[in-house]
């Protein structure tokens, strides 16, 4: 018999930042530990649920007696069950003893071969075991493992010292309408719990659930609680929709994930703060109200802020002025300090800041913030130089690019480093492309982030990100595993997509070249450029896969070691276009013959001088007939290829299928006479060069 299983831990409020992760932990724990022992069936379907207060499960299809097993054990070799004359050993009597069957003889067993000898086996049924005993191990040991940010002691009332998260004051434990009489944290299962702390009357706060069903459903009726984390979210999403009205609401998702956590019948309200505010820069009076209050603001459709806000209260009232007219007292000091912060800023330029980052270490084996500083300076006007910009624009740029980290405004919120400094640099008169820099230069943030709008933020940003990636490389803290302390994916995969999104013809080999020659004063640097430029590459396919190109395709572009990216998309889309020909499978598969035959004959080509192809020497027909083919194509692949017609490059080689089939099939490549033998490589590699100019066409060989 099956019914739905309920499991119920109340506690005090769980930390809002860990509740999803220990509510998801909790419930797969107990479904896990019921699955090894056999009490789920297939289909039974697990819920998770967590609030403020409680980790929850419901699991349907429980079974209340695990099924029964036959189990064959194994019991002794025969070598040691056996004596000399085929009876049973004292060994085998003591085996059997321990086994729980001490009154079963030789002739009771199975005797079969176990490997290279015989063993004797029992085979019997073992009876299920009730759901009580393994629940209660599922319970305990999924509790044990739970991903508890920091463990409290606490003190029942009954004296026993107990550790867990927050303390916990019931256990509901029900499967359908049975309660289990499971233990844990000093509690007993039940079929209570509490409702709402403030919305249910003291007297009335106890919730009797009937059945493990009707959890959720009791819960909210009775108790004013949404036990559904996303069910609460969803709803919160709903509500600040419907406040906003015409106006836009900023609800980023990890914000809503921590306001679900913090609520347990959430209501949403509206509030306001003094216009005079709006004079801070926006993004300063946002961020505190989400990092600090955990509000939600509101913008007009152009995207400015506006002087409203909202709340998610705990609370449900039809006079809610006093949540209200309290949140705004406590929202306004927040306000008050960031435009203090931003008007005492204003006093000092940028630049009069610069000489105190002489004072700031930013690492001990690569300078102050100031060297690191001038590096980028001196990298941001190279690559300008290189992309046909103002150098000089660009090294200004560069140069104030960091100064607002010494600000009181980014000293209070270091999430606005950037961005304050493009404000700032507005207000000391900064032409814009340097005001702009300030923040750009870190683009992309993240995946899927915007690029630099401008070429001098573009030249700053990759210049940032490239002394990052190689200073931090050559002090060894490269990535190892799944730790990245500096970010170093995330910089070469901000490199790589500004290469390639903005078509930059700059070369990878030069950047990191000229990155490393910023170091020149460091003691003891080794250029890292080549480990750089290859976990780059490795980058590169990441990216490239997630565009949707196939493992092949990327490789047959990859093993090239592009050093340039602008290109590289269009090379792939012919690669696409060229896999799909019916020819393709054939000039692949012989272009991977080709490049085992020449790397066989690397030293033999030298040797002969690679002077290309006498036709004097060709004998067979078919010879004959593949290089009047290549000779006949070679112009109008070079043409396609100068012209960026990377497609038509690869649809022109297509052509040359039935040449390339008759060369294998009828000329015998290494002849014994070495003139003969030679003249078909420089043959093959002139054939071979052709069909690799846009892309290794063998990486599409199956």
């Amino acid at each position: 018999m099956t019914q739905t299983l309920l499991i119920e831990l109340l506690t005090e409020e769980l930390p809002p930042k860990a509740l999803a992760k220990l509510g998801k932990a909790f419930a797969d724990g107990i479904v896990n530990g019921l699955k090894s022992r056999d009490f789920l069936e297939a289909d039974s379907v697990a819920t998770a649920y967590a609030t403020p207060r409680r980790l929850a499960v419901t699991i349907t299809k429980v079974r209340a007696v695990s099924p029964d097993k036959s189990i064959r054990e194994k019991v002794l070799p025969v070598s040691v069950a056996l004596d000399a004359n085929g009876n049973g050993t004292p060994p085998l009597a003591k085996k059997l003893a321990a086994l729980g069957f001490p009154d079963l003889t030789v002739a009771d067993l199975e005797r079969a071969q176990d490997g290279k000898a015989e063993s004797f086996f029992y085979t019997y049924t073992a009876a299920g075991s009730a759901l009580q005993g393994g629940l209660q191990a599922a319970l305990e040991d999924s509790v044990a493992k739970l991903p508890i940010p920091k463990v409290m002691s606490y003190q029942r009332p009954d004296g026993a010292t107990v550790q867990f998260v927050r303390p916990a004051h019931a256990l509901i434990a029900l499967h359908g309408d049975t309660v289990l009489p499971l233990t844990l944290l000093g509690l007993t299962g039940s079929n209570v719990t509490e409702g709402h702390r403030f919305l249910t009357a003291p007297g009335k706060r106890a919730v009797t659930i009937a059945n493990a069903d009707a959890y959720a459903a009791t819960l909210k009726a009775d108790g004013k609680v949404l036990a559904s984390v996303e069910e609460r979210k969803e709803q919160i999403r709903a509500e600040l929709l419907a406040k906003a009205g015409a106006d836009q609401v900023l609800m980023p998702e990890a914000l809503l994930d921590e306001v679900a956590a913090l609520v347990e019948w959430p209501v949403v309200y509206e509030c306001k703060f003094e216009d005079e505010f709006l004079a801070v820069p926006q993004e300063c009076l946002i961020l505190t109200m989400q990092t600090n209050q955990k509000y939600f603001a509101l913008t007009d459709t152009s995207g400015k802020l506006r002087s409203r806000f909202l709340i998610v209260s705990n609370i449900a009232t039809d006079t809610p002025d006093a949540i209200v007219g309290g949140n705004e007292r406590v929202v306004r000091p927040r306000l008050s300090d960031a435009k203090f912060f931003f008007e005492q800023d204003k006093k000092k330029t940028l630049e009069s800041r610069l000489p105190l980052l002489k004072n700031v270490v930013y690492h001990n084996k690569l300078g102050t913030q100031a060297e690191r500083s001038d590096r980028v300076t001196a990298l941001a006007g190279a690559i300008a130089a290189k992309l046909n910009t103002d150098v000089a624009l660009t090294e200004r740029a560069a140069r104030l690019s960091k100064a607002d980290l010494l600000t009181d405004m980014v000293g209070e919120f270091p999430e606005l480093q950037g961005i304050m400094g493009t404000y700032y640099a507005r207000n000391d008169g900064e032409p814009e492309d340097v005001a702009l820099a300030a923040s750009e230069h870190y683009q992309p943030r993240f995946a899927g982030d915007a690029l630099p709008s401008t070429v001098t933020g573009t030249a700053v940003a990759l210049a940032d990100k490239l002394e990052t990636l190689v200073g931090i490389w050559a002090i060894g803290l490269q990535p190892t595993g799944d730790k990245d302390p500096f970010a170093l994916r995330r910089h070469a995969l901000g490199v790589l997509r500004m290469l390639i999104e903005k078509r930059l013809s700059l070369s990878i080999s030069g950047l990191l070249a000229d990155a490393a020659k910023q170091f020149s004063a460091v003691a003891g640097f080794k250029d890292p450029s080549a480990d750089v430029a290859a976990f780059m590459l490795d980058r590169l396919r990441g990216i490239l896969r997630e565009r949707g190109f196939s493992v092949n395709e990327i490789e047959a572009v990859a093993a090239q070691n592009p050093d340039r990216l602008d290109d590289i998309v269009q090379r792939l889309e012919a690669v696409q276009a060229f896999a799909a020909l019916p020819e393709s499978a054939s000039l692949a598969a012989a272009n991977k013959r080709i490049t085992n035959i020449l790397k066989k004959n690397e030293e033999a080509l030298a040797a002969a001088g690679n002077t290309g192809v006498n036709v004097s020497l060709l004998q067979d027909s078919a010879e004959i007939n593949l290089n009047a083919a290549v000779v006949r194509v070679l112009p109008e692949i070079d043409a396609a290829f100068n012209q960026g017609d990377f497609a038509g490059t690869l649809k022109t080689l297509a052509q040359l299928k039935e040449e390339v089939d008759a060369f294998f099939n009828d000329v015998m490549v290494m002849a014994e006479d070495v003139a003969l033998r030679n003249n078909r490589l420089a043959l093959l590699s002139s054939l071979h060069g052709m069909m690799n100019r846009v892309a290794d066409i063998s990486k599409l060989a199956a």
